[in-house]
């Protein structure tokens, strides 16, 4: 009788505790999106090529568009998580930590270290810094002014989305669009190169895979409205990179025509998937593209986009019936402590070598410097690197990464240009059901992979560089980590 009585004790125990862990892990979620007109005043300088470029012109707007999650068990608020895609080329720090200081000023309640900032890095927007280009002191927009306008124009988004949320359900989905292509051709020398020519005999092989995966998050109030997405795409936004106009690339025409078919006041947030070996640019049968293009009398942007909102619209018919109001939402914040990319003594004598020579020509003739001040710059941290790490030895530095676990699907986040294979290793060995790999939510910089330093070429060498394949290693290992203790943790 003791026996069947302890028994009956344990199971109703065992009942209890899981019955806890079922309420401490899934509860009502609300959900709150808005938008902010982030486009600059003109004359703006443009971030994201080597020479300096003034817009006078926009093509489109540039927006950042925010969705904030909450979940609630009796009214006691029991995580939160906001997530920000900017129509820009990266996060810099000081972005961040401006929106932060508004927020936390004019919301107190909100936890702002759980605000995830992220680009599309779109190569037609404002100059975010003042270090890589001579920009006119008078008559073009200033950095710092714009940083201002920016993390004001943010933070009254946030707020927005923040006091606006409701209960509502969630659900994702996976389809597929071919977007990127890997840029990097090797030679029969082994050499690599981004953008190289394909159509000589010494061409082998594009380097690395190519990742198709669209991965979608759908997010509906409490009227069974659809109010925001996000879609996560393997391919940075810069289809028109060299253009010298306002342009936030292939996500104007995926928002404009998403939000034809879900509704004007749709918030669409675009996220790039791993990508650092990844672009738009096709690099062989280009011919037959521009072609295709012309008969459908359409822009390369304008297919792209196509190509992704029937993706969208494929998961939604697909999904839009496993809407979930009562989910777990746990999100993770981590400072990760990386090892710097060592230079070597004939990287730092090659790179002292175009720094020497570009900060004299700019000496000699001062309007040089709109086309060669950016090679200075990008050279001439290559050697204070190397110098700091004979006087100081192996350098570290440290880089914010986010887990957010939302129901089945896990969003982590990185700061690099993550090439393709590390995100594709951190997909294969996730314990979500889906993994959402988002990266650009810091200051960007390459991270490339072995193979890669092997072949050389631009995003793979130590300029293009601040932590190498030693460091994605880690960063691959500690997110797998945390992702996988958010699924034990919450099994």
């Amino acid at each position: 009788m003791k026996k069947k009585i302890a028994r009956n004790t344990a199971i109703a125990l065992l009942l209890f505790n899981l019955l806890f862990i079922a309420r401490l892990n899934a509860a009502d979620i609300f959900i709150g999106a808005g938008t902010a007109d982030i486009s600059p005043s003109l004359p703006v300088a443009l971030m994201g090529q080597f020479h300096l470029r003034i817009a006078h012109t926009a093509k489109t707007p540039l927006f950042a568009n925010v969705v904030a999650l909450e979940v609630r068990e009796a009214n006691r608020s029991i995580e939160q998580t906001v997530f920000v895609s900017c129509d820009l080329v990266f996060i810099p720090t000081i972005l961040k930590e401006l929106v932060q200081k508004e927020v936390a000023a004019r919301l107190p309640e909100l936890n702002v270290k759980k605000i995830i900032l992220s680009a599309t890095h779109t190569h037609t927007s404002p100059v975010l810094e003042d270090s890589w280009y001579k920009i006119p002191q008078t008559g073009v927009l200033q950095a710092g002014d714009y940083q201002k306008f920016f993390a004001k124009r943010v933070a009254d988004a946030i707020i927005r989305a923040w006091k606006a949320r409701e209960k509502g359900s969630v659900t994702w989905g996976l389809t597929s669009a071919a977007v990127a292509h890997n840029r990097r051709a090797v030679y029969t020398n082994g050499s690599a190169v981004m953008y190289g020519k394909t159509d000589k005999p010494e061409f082998q092989n594009l380097e690395g895979y190519v990742d198709h995966d669209v991965n979608t998050l759908f997010f509906w109030n409490n009227n069974k409205k659809l109010i925001a997405t996000s879609v996560d795409v393997p391919c940075p936004a810069q289809e028109v990179e060299g253009d010298s106009t306002v342009d936030a690339d292939f996500w104007h025409e995926v928002r404009m025509g998403l939000k034809k078919r879900f509704g004007s006041d749709l918030c669409v947030l675009g996220w790039v998937g791993a990508a650092g070996d990844q672009s738009p640019h096709l690099m062989y049968r280009k011919a037959a593209d521009e072609r295709m293009i012309k008969l459908a009398k359409i822009s390369r942007k304008e297919a792209i986009a196509r190509r992704i909102i029937a993706a969208v619209e494929e998961s939604y018919q697909t999904v839009k019936d496993d809407s979930k109001s009562n989910v777990t939402l746990s999100h993770k914040v981590e400072t990760l402590t990386l090892p710097m990319r060592s230079v070597t003594e004939a990287e730092y004598n090659e790179s002292k070598k175009i720094s020497d020579e570009a900060s004299a020509k700019i000496n000699a003739d001062p309007q040089s410097a709109d086309r060669l001040h950016g090679l200075m710059v990008w050279n001439g941290d290559v050697v204070k690197r190397y110098e700091k790490e004979k006087s100081s030895g192996p350098q570290t530095y440290d880089t914010e990464i986010h887990v957010v676990r939302l129901g089945d699907a896990v969003i982590c986040t990185n700061q690099f240009e993550l090439f393709t294979d590390f995100g594709i290793r951190i997909q294969a060995r996730s314990k979500a059901l889906q993994t959402f790999v988002v990266q650009l939510t810091g200051p960007g910089t390459y991270l490339p992979t072995a193979k890669a330093v092997g072949g050389g070429g631009y995003s793979a060498v130590c300029q293009s560089n601040l932590v190498g394949p030693e460091g994605g290693h880690i960063l691959v290992e500690r997110t797998i980590q945390l992702i996988n203790q958010l699924w034990d943790e919450n099994k």
